[in-house]
């Protein structure tokens, strides 16, 4: 069974560690300094979103979907409605934040920082409407494939991984600064490297692959290391197994199909922003 497409948006602004989460504020929202937005003509494929030196957010050949999806840390599942025109215009965006708000390292101290910032954007220079729902949608469960047993590559975490997320952060030197998931994608190959990692977490970071949320339903607690191995759907290589594959043979886990309530954000109005 295959299906799966591991999504390249995920990119400077979009660190693999915030995993699926979304990015939302109970408060007012900050907002940049100064911004401007202009369409891009240039008909080039490439795009980039990221944050840059002196508290500055770049953002070249964007689409409005991908603005929105980066400002809310979206898989694009969660966004329902919104005008043609916001797959298809783009925009290029340089917004700096002002010098009281950076670090010592002229940076904002947290990368949610520059997506409230972004959010605050969106809506006065695109008029962006949204509320949140919750609809039942197609999901994956993370499951067991036999009761009891795990598989080779799927072992129980026995370094200092728990102590060093309980604490916030690994004390220098420590080898929990391996801790983590890594993903590295390639044309023919995908590999998927865990240290230490909780499975909530890991069934996170599969919904940006799968098209479809991914929830932890294993029952399994605790810390795990794995190596997972498997041939990207859209490869011209076709020997190596689908991730789907790689999952039970090698982890002893399987994504079950099933439906669940899903957050999804609502766009209710979006309007081209004026050019300057």
């Amino acid at each position: 069974m295959r299906g799966i497409r591991f999504s390249m948006f995920f990119g400077p602004l979009l660190a693999a560690a915030m995993s699926a989460q979304v990015v939302t504020s109970d408060g007012p929202k900050p907002q940049f300094e100064v911004a401007t937005v202009k369409p891009n003509k240039s008909g080039e494929s490439g795009a980039s979103l990221g944050p840059r030196p002196g508290g500055r957010l770049h953002g070249t050949n964007q689409t409005a979907r991908n603005l929105i999806r980066g400002a809310f840390n979206l898989q694009p599942y969660q966004m329902i409605g919104g005008p043609d025109w916001m797959e298809s215009d783009r925009f290029d965006i340089v917004a700096k934040a002002a010098d009281a708000d950076l670090d010592e390292k002229g940076m904002l101290p947290a990368l949610q920082q520059y997506m409230l910032r972004l959010q605050s954007l969106l809506e006065d220079r695109f008029s962006m409407v949204t509320h949140w729902e919750t609809r039942e949608l197609p999901v994956y469960a993370l499951v067991v494939a036999n009761a009891g047993m795990l598989g080779p590559k799927l072992k129980v975490h026995a370094g200092d991984c728990d102590r060093a997320r309980n604490a916030g952060h690994p004390s220098p030197g420590s080898p929990a600064v391996n801790c983590g998931l890594r993903v590295n994608m390639s044309a023919t190959s995908g590999k998927m490297t865990g240290v230490g990692i909780l499975l909530e977490a890991f069934a996170r970071n599969l919904s940006s692959g799968t098209g479809r949320y991914v929830v932890d339903k294993t029952s399994l607690t605790g810390s795990f290391d794995l190596d997972l191995e498997f041939t990207p759907d859209q490869s011209p290589e076709t020997s190596g197994p689908s991730l789907f594959t790689a999952m039970q043979e090698q982890l002893g886990l399987k994504l079950d199909a099933q439906r669940a309530p899903v957050e999804v954000l609502v766009i209710d109005r979006l309007e081209r922003p004026t050019a300057d």
